[in-house]
């Protein structure tokens, strides 16, 4: 299993970024805005989707491995951050990042949206699109698959 390093620069690049977060877990106190910097960063604990589709593909006997790996998201040239619905001073409180999703504006700058699991969010000021991700170390067992449609009759 290889370790993913992403670079986005456009509105396509973030959709990539954000297919490989869907569903991460992230920490109140993992996330950091340095306004001097113009940087937002975002320790996370993304679920490996690629493998986890080929776990899936390649069923047999024994119930497929899932996995999550502790990966760090990165903005630069951010000019502003606003939250919305989340607990700032709930240091220990998980989210689920579900999307990430950009907006131009006034291009090349422009809005970046972190779509959190009961209805917050984060919303990013940017000159310009600029994001990094990369994996951090080596993958962890996750215990289940996050279902979006666990309840529902959806197939």
């Amino acid at each position: 299993m290889e370790e993913l390093k992403l670079v986005a620069l456009d509105k396509d690049d973030i959709e990539v970024v954000s297919a490989h977060v869907q569903d991460a877990l992230v920490k109140v106190a993992d996330i950091l805005w340095q306004p001097r910097e113009h940087r937002f960063l975002m320790a996370l604990n993304r679920f490996d989707w690629v493998n986890a589709v080929e776990a899936n593909g390649n069923k047999g006997s024994n119930p497929p491995d899932y996995h999550r790996r502790r990966t760090a998201l990165r903005f630069e040239r951010v000019k502003a951050c606003k939250c919305r619905g989340l607990d700032q001073a709930n240091k220990d409180a998980t989210l689920n990042l579900l999307a990430i999703e950009f907006a131009e504006h006034d291009t090349p700058a422009g809005a970046v949206t972190l779509t959190f699991s009961g209805g917050g969010a984060i919303r990013l000021e940017v000159e310009c699109l600029e994001a990094e991700l990369a994996d951090l170390g080596a993958a962890y067992a996750a215990v289940i698959c996050p279902d979006h449609f666990a309840g529902t009759n959806a197939a």
